[in-house]
């Protein structure tokens, strides 16, 4: 069938893969929230972003609803978030957060693949001075007026407001994550994905070459299961 079929079949299939992943991730968020808070997003926060993050990566809402009814059964797992911190080769300054079942297996999985790309597992708070933790909201730009909007989310922590095409990003201090998730609902905005983000305040410059080593480290961390989300300082 020749290469073109091969590699849109290897596309293909690197797509359905980065989709399961991007699944499990978002269920396990929504686990962690219902057993934190309960499963009725109404009075749940936490389930609430959980779902619009789930919406986010285009999973259905069947599977969303399973999710929330599997949290709530005794017989689902607990999951553990933990983070880990590290030095990527050439200096780069790496964070993996993570949600696990065996924290043991994952501690040993996040080690052994610093050490086989040449960097090694650090300690924890290790990089606090290199990132700064934001709140982080994406929803469509659809018929917003951005200056009233502003206005009316400064008292709730609101930092800062980016369009980027078709999305706005709204920014808020870590602490404010909250009252910015909800001063967003009361004034009718859809929140696409709303993220508490290591936003890196020091970059790192490197070559081409050293740059490629960085970001398979990062796509081998990625993969494993047990990592929600990695983050790193690379310029």
């Amino acid at each position: 069938m020749g290469r073109a079929f091969e590699y849109r079949k290897a596309t293909k299939f690197a797509r359905w893969d980065k989709m399961a992943k991007q699944f499990t991730r978002a269920g396990r968020e929504i686990v962690i929230a219902v057993k934190a808070g309960g499963p009725d997003p109404e009075y749940n926060p936490g389930l609430r972003r959980a779902i619009q993050n789930a919406k986010g990566v285009s999973m259905p809402k069947d599977r969303i609803d399973a999710a929330i009814k599997r949290a709530s059964s005794k017989e689902e797992k607990d999951y553990t978030e933990i983070v880990y911190e590290g030095m990527g080769p050439h200096g780069v300054a790496i964070v993996i957060e993570t949600a696990t079942d065996n924290p043991t297996r994952t501690v040993a999985n996040v080690r052994s693949i610093f050490n086989k790309k040449g960097g090694s597992l650090g300690t924890s708070g290790m990089h606090d001075f290199l990132f700064s933790r934001k709140g982080v909201f994406k929803f469509k730009a659809d018929n917003i007026d951005i200056e009233e909007l502003e206005l009316n989310l400064i008292d709730a922590g609101l930092e800062n407001l980016e369009q980027e095409e078709e999305m706005i990003i709204a920014y808020s201090a870590f602490q404010d994550f909250g009252s910015l998730q909800k001063a967003l609902e009361e004034n009718g905005i859809e929140v696409t994905t709303a993220e508490l983000q290591r936003i890196p305040t020091i970059f790192k410059e490197l070559s081409e070459e050293h740059t490629d080593e960085i970001l398979d480290l990062i796509d081998r961390l990625e993969q494993d299961d047990d990592v929600q989300t990695v983050y790193h300082n690379l310029a």
